[in-house]
């Protein structure tokens, strides 16, 4: 757990598909940053092939992200695994001088279906008020409920 202002707190990291199924869980304290977990959170994805034996899929096709990501840091990560990433330009960076990053507002909206996926994950209970005083339970419970989501 971590410190707020409002108390203890925990933030949820969240890598999804374009149905909106977790793919990766990273769990955090509340003052962390959501820049400092994405080489984590990319790492935590693994897809299995289809068709047959091989190594899991690691890459994603594309990555959209909030600001909170509007990082070099995060962006040269980016660039370094070969990952297209559309994260729009925090305010504090527009104006810099060099090459600004493109944006795509029209495929910047399909960024929703993270939002719908923790709505979805917090209409349990327990992941929602998180009364579990361990974070490995926690993160197990948010697992738990992930494969609940992935099934049909």
């Amino acid at each position: 757990m971590g410190h707020s202002r409002g108390g203890l707190t925990t933030k949820l990291h969240l890598a999804v598909d374009g149905k909106g199924r977790p793919l990766a869980v990273t769990l955090t304290g509340g003052q962390r940053h959501e820049s400092t977990q994405l080489e984590s959170l990319l790492d935590g994805i693994r897809v299995a092939r289809l068709g047959g034996p091989g190594r899991p899929r690691k890459r994603p096709d594309r990555l959209l992200a909030d600001r909170g990501y509007s990082y070099t840091t995060c962006r040269r990560l980016l660039r370094r695994r070969g990952i297209a990433h559309t994260i729009p330009t925090r305010v504090d960076q527009r104006g810099r001088p060099g090459r600004q990053p493109g944006f795509d507002p029209i495929r910047y909206r399909q960024r929703n279906v993270v939002e719908r996926c923790v709505n979805r994950l917090k209409q349990w209970r327990g992941i929602a008020t998180r009364f579990d005083k361990r974070a490995a339970n926690y993160r197990a419970a948010v697992i738990i409920v992930s494969l609940i989501l992935w099934l049909p």
